[in-house]
C-alpha cells in the first residue's frame, strides 16, 4: 500500500500535468507550447522521482535522470530550431 503522502503529491503532479497539456493543445503561439512541453516534461520527471520513492526502488530515480537529460536536450533544439539556428 502506498503512504498518503505520495498519493496526494501525485495527486498535485498529475493536476499539474493537466494545466501543461492545456498549454500545450491551446497556448496562443509555438514558443508557449515548447514551454508547455517543457513543463509537462520536469512534472514527469517528478513522477518517476515520487514513484521511485513511494516503492523504493532506485532504478525509477536514474531513469528519471537519464528522462530530464534527454528533456533538456530535446527542449535546447527546439529552441535552436525555433530562433532559426537549425536549417
Amino acid at each position: 500500500m502506498i503512504d498518503p503522502v505520495f498519493f496526494y503529491a501525485a495527486l498535485i503532479v498529475m493536476i499539474g500535468a493537466f494545466l501543461a497539456l492545456l498549454r500545450v493543445f491551446f497556448g496562443p503561439s509555438v514558443p508557449d507550447r515548447v514551454v508547455g512541453v517543457d513543463t509537462l516534461n520536469t512534472l514527469i520527471v517528478a513522477g518517476m522521482v515520487l514513484l521511485g520513492a513511494a516503492y523504493d526502488r532506485a532504478i525509477y530515480i536514474d531513469i528519471a535522470i537519464v528522462y530530464a537529460l534527454l528533456s533538456y536536450v530535446g527542449t535546447l533544439a527546439i529552441a535552436k530550431y525555433l530562433q532559426g539556428g537549425l536549417k
